[in-house]
């Protein structure tokens, strides 16, 4: 009886949603890599996606009460994952992100963010944790920072920087003070010169490559001109399914990962694109009206840290295929090619759903 009440305030608008922008993601991904030497991939990412809705479904059916009491074992094993990595890692494109285990190559850096959102609202939604002082505050970015720390030591800046929604979500929801907000903002002013002293090369390079993509067109800014043209030669209603020049003739570089917005933008143009922005709308609107109709503090902030992360990554990503962001390697949710990236934000929507089906529990 208690399990039909459950399913009947499920979320099937938010549900659907999700399960919409996954299979577009497989036709997208299908269309990438179809004739070329990593063809494999879409028939992998429908594997990935199985096990993906498998861990939804075990997120959703957990009361997420009973798995805040376990943030800190989750937490804990990522943190243990990310360390690992850091010895026993695979090197791949300059940064020792991935780890194998059981035959299977996993990127432990997409399963922190699950963790530490999970931890972030198991802190925060403690009823003693009223206003965000510099002591609360020095919790949260500990939470937040620790994995954050580990990542850029791989390095790999893209996924680092998408933890900075979950602090700053998690900051404004915490009613971070005023003065405590001056000076981060002074703290982060200062910290500027030196945050660009200890950059990479191949850093540096991407974000003057950003500001003038044209200085070296067939190195450092090759990406982002092929990236632009797929993009602009879409048209309103595109080239068609299986017919961009851009993706099909291989010019662009990740275009079933990184890039495979690109790639949906050239075949599909304005109005495929409009209508899959339309959907990542929806997706976030639902998790956001979660947040508000959730019961309990908890349930506020386990919303909203899954919405700020997955949203953050999304106007990165998208930000960066359309130039207005420098060139980082950060997938699109649940369309870019990769299973650490699917399962993670499919377990974090399963939490979402969690909390709306249990909303109206006494």
């Amino acid at each position: 009886m208690q399990a039909r009440r459950y399913l009947g305030n499920f979320d099937w608008i938010l549900f659907l949603a999700i399960v919409i922008v996954t299979f577009v993601g497989l036709g997208v991904i299908f269309s990438a890599t179809v004739g070329t030497p990593v063809a494999g991939a879409f028939h992998r990412q429908m594997g990935w996606l199985a096990l993906g809705l498998a861990f939804l479904a075990i997120a959703l059916l957990i009361d997420y009460h009973t798995l805040a009491e376990f943030s800190y074992l989750f937490y804990a094993s990522a943190m243990l994952l990310l360390l690992l990595t850091l010895f026993f890692g695979r090197v791949v494109n300059a940064s020792r992100s991935w780890i194998g285990v059981g035959g299977v190559q996993l990127q432990p850096s997409e399963l922190a963010k699950v963790a530490a959102i999970l931890m972030v609202a198991a802190y925060m939604g403690r009823d003693r944790v009223q206003g965000l002082g510099f002591i609360n505050f020095a919790a949260l970015s500990g939470i937040v920072g620790l994995p954050v720390l580990l990542i850029m030591m791989q390095p790999d800046l893209g996924t680092a920087v998408t933890f900075a929604p979950l602090l700053m979500g998690a900051s404004f929801l915490g009613g971070i003070r005023f003065r405590t907000l001056t000076v981060l903002a002074l703290i982060a002013l200062l910290a500027l010169p030196m945050v660009w002293g200890h950059l990479k090369p191949y850093q540096k390079e991407r974000v003057k490559t950003f500001l003038e993509p044209t200085r070296d067109p067939k190195g450092a800014g090759y990406q982002l001109i092929q990236s632009l043209i797929a993009v602009g030669s879409g048209g309103i209603t595109g080239k068609g399914f299986l017919a961009g020049t851009q993706g099909q003739l291989q010019f662009l570089p990740e275009q079933h990962t990184d890039f495979v917005f690109a790639v949906l933008a050239e075949e599909r143009g304005f109005i495929g694109s409009f209508l899959l922005l339309g959907l990542y709308f929806t997706i976030i609107y639902r998790c956001v009206a979660t947040a508000r109709a959730a019961r309990d503090r908890l349930g506020v902030f386990l919303s909203m840290g899954v919405v700020c992360v997955f949203g953050g990554q999304a106007l990165l990503n998208i930000g960066v295929v359309v130039g207005l962001l420098p060139t980082t390697g950060v997938p699109l949710p649940l369309m870019s090619y990769g299973g650490s990236s699917l399962v993670s934000t499919l377990i974090g929507m399963g939490l979402v759903l969690n909390v709306w089906m249990r909303r109206l529990v006494n």
